[in-house]
């Protein structure tokens, strides 16, 4: 069951100390080098260390992407480390592709990738009973990592979980 991950919901589940979720939810993590260079674990920023240690016990994997022509064709369109991501997870034929920016969703859509992000990863976390707050912990994202989302779509996610905007 193949996962790879672009820089966005690992890094802000590791912002905000919830990168566990990611490893229950789905074991590995694959990324590949782009996002691994985007992640900074080598600098003392928020959520490196959570980052190392999930690289260390080796559940966050870096896998080499082997399709350079399709990562140069992605280029075109996205940054580095969302071609990189995409290209692997068709490579690795995964069962999901984590992505959060609007255009790189549609293009892995667009290639048949199954895609989901940090809030999907958020609400599955809330279904299971793992989150008490939904919305605790999206304005935990939004304060601290300076996640953005749309206001219908927070309505939407929040009236859904019976957690109405103020």
């Amino acid at each position: 069951m193949p996962i790879v991950s672009n820089t966005s919901p690992v890094l802000n589940l590791a912002i905000i100390d919830r990168l566990s979720l990611l490893r229950q939810q789905f074991g590995e993590i694959q990324i590949p080098a782009a996002v691994l260079e985007e992640l900074r674990v080598d600098q003392p920023l928020p959520g490196s260390q959570a980052l190392r240690e999930a690289i260390a016990a080796g559940w966050l994997q870096v896998q080499e992407v082997t399709d350079r022509p399709l990562v140069q064709l992605l280029r075109r369109d996205l940054d580095r480390g969302e071609a990189e991501a995409i290209a692997l997870a068709l490579q690795q034929s995964a069962d999901w592709t984590l992505l959060d920016e609007r255009e790189g969703r549609r293009i892995a859509l667009s290639l048949g990738l199954n895609v989901t992000g940090i809030l999907g990863v958020l609400l599955r976390a809330w279904r299971a009973g793992d989150l008490g707050s939904l919305r605790e912990v999206i304005d935990d994202l939004r304060s601290r990592a300076g996640f953005r989302i749309a206001p219908a779509l927070l309505a939407e996610i929040l009236t859904a979980t019976g957690e109405l905007p103020p």
